[in-house]
């Protein structure tokens, strides 16, 4: 029989996770539930869970504070904030936190258990043996999907799991150009102007990550997308 999804849900109002918890339960998920950062922290270091949704805003130790320890510990679970605010650098915090996916209070559990789904079918793609090699070579790196690792001589970069979904996505057509809007589509699921902001963002840290290796170059096509040179 399968396994359930163990989902650790980190919500600071009781009475909202309750509700979102009773309601995932009656999905099939198993759901561990914390009410603050540093017991959620806690309970993800007790129990290993397969997903995690954090709100942003808690008591004792914030939402992206507690991401940023949980993604330091292991970069491919995946995790999603919940959160009330709308600003675009609120938002963008919590992608450089290491967020894989946000959704704002309030929300349908129709399309939270969508994301959370379709995190998993992700995280689960990059992880599943593949028939041939993940191993890329782009110039001087070697990029290791699978694993989402970044290796250039000595050093090794371990990538979120968006960052390898984005870099394999310019691989797969280097040299031309990767419309922006199927970037999005394809790995946020619409086009809207907070993941527009968040893929900006995502590109920028690959770039530094590639900046060793000057023969290597992500370029912004404008109005259309981005180009691989290689």
């Amino acid at each position: 029989m399968t396994q359930p999804i163990r989902l650790l849900l980190i919500e600071d109002e009781e009475i909202l996770a309750g509700v979102v918890a009773e309601t995932l339960e009656m999905k099939g998920f198993q759901v561990l539930k914390a009410y603050n950062g540093v017991q959620g922290l806690q309970l993800y270091r007790e129990q290993h869970p397969d997903v995690c949704v954090v709100d942003v805003m808690m008591p004792k130790k914030d939402g992206i504070t507690l991401v940023q320890e949980i993604r330091a510990i292991d970069s491919n679970i995946p995790l999603l904030f919940l959160t009330a605010k709308g600003e675009t650098q609120d938002v963008i915090k919590g992608f450089h936190a290491g967020a894989d996916d946000y959704i704002k209070k309030p929300f349908s559990m129709e399309e939270l258990i969508l994301r959370i789904h379709a995190l998993l079918k992700r995280t689960m793609a990059i992880q599943a043996p593949a028939a041939d090699s993940t191993h890329i070579r782009i110039s001087e790196f070697i990029f290791d999907f699978e694993r989402q690792l970044l290796h250039h001589g000595d050093t090794t970069q371990r990538l979120s799991l968006r960052e390898a979904e984005i870099l394999k996505k310019l691989t797969d057509n280097p040299n031309n150009i990767t419309a922006r809007k199927t970037l999005l589509l394809d790995l946020w699921g619409d086009d809207s102007f907070f993941n527009s902001r968040n893929l900006d963002v995502y590109i920028t840290r690959l770039r530094k990550y590639l900046q060793p290796d000057p023969a290597i170059q992500i370029i912004n096509i404008r109005g259309r997308g981005y180009k691989l040179i290689v």
